[in-house]
């Protein structure tokens, strides 16, 4: 299985599939895993999301990671590892969800926006901080973070992510991020998500090496 430093090493873009029916979730999945990604996030609630969590998993478990987004409570966490998820991702920072994924051996994401939350989801064992909603968070902002907290904290915008906005972000200390609509929404099929996708990876790796 796929471990989470590798995951970000190999393309620190999580996909969040928000909308995700299980009767697309393999294609869909494999579309992303053709374009390099490594990480995915099915947000719980997206119709019957635990159902789509175990059919990546059990597909693509070996390449990718996999877990549920929107966690909100304890008993949730518990039901995204019992689906085949490892990843734990929340809008927000909760002790209860940090502690149950803690329990389960899941990688925690939480939502932060300010420094005390940042080291507070920290002290809690975060993997990584979701910045959301990002478009509260500018990249002056994510330059002030990262000057306080320990170097090398995943930091990861979340929200309104394009694939033209992410050098600002990157050129400030964002490490990668958390691509919502822009790369997949209701209605888009497996094809137009892997075009999508591939913008995503190019326009990151095009500002890495600027």
């Amino acid at each position: 299985m796929m471990q989470w430093q590798e995951a970000l090493d190999a393309l620190p873009l999580i996909a969040i599939l928000r909308g995700l029916r299980p009767e697309e979730a393999a294609d869909v999945a494999a579309a992303l895993s053709d374009s390099g990604f490594r990480i995915v996030e099915v947000p719980l609630n997206s119709p019957r999301p635990f159902e789509s969590i175990e059919i990546i998993a059990k597909r693509f478990g070996a390449e990718m990671l996999v877990g549920g987004g929107t966690v909100l409570s304890a008993a949730e966490a518990r039901s995204v590892h019992d689906a085949g998820g490892t990843v734990v991702v929340a809008p927000n920072l909760d002790n209860r969800v940090a502690e149950a994924a803690a329990a389960e051996g899941m990688i925690y994401c939480p939502g932060v926006q300010t420094a005390t939350e940042a080291f507070r989801a920290l002290e809690l064992g975060a993997a990584a901080l979701k910045l959301f909603p990002a478009e509260m968070i500018p990249p002056a902002a994510v330059k002030a973070l990262s000057a306080v907290l320990p170097q090398g904290t995943p930091m990861v915008p979340v929200g309104g992510i394009t694939p033209e906005g992410m050098a600002a972000y990157l050129d400030k200390g964002a490490h990668g991020f958390g691509l919502g609509s822009a790369l997949y929404k209701p209605g888009k099929t497996a094809a137009e998500v892997g075009v999508a996708a591939d913008a995503f990876v190019r326009a990151f790796r095009q500002a890495v090496r600027r």
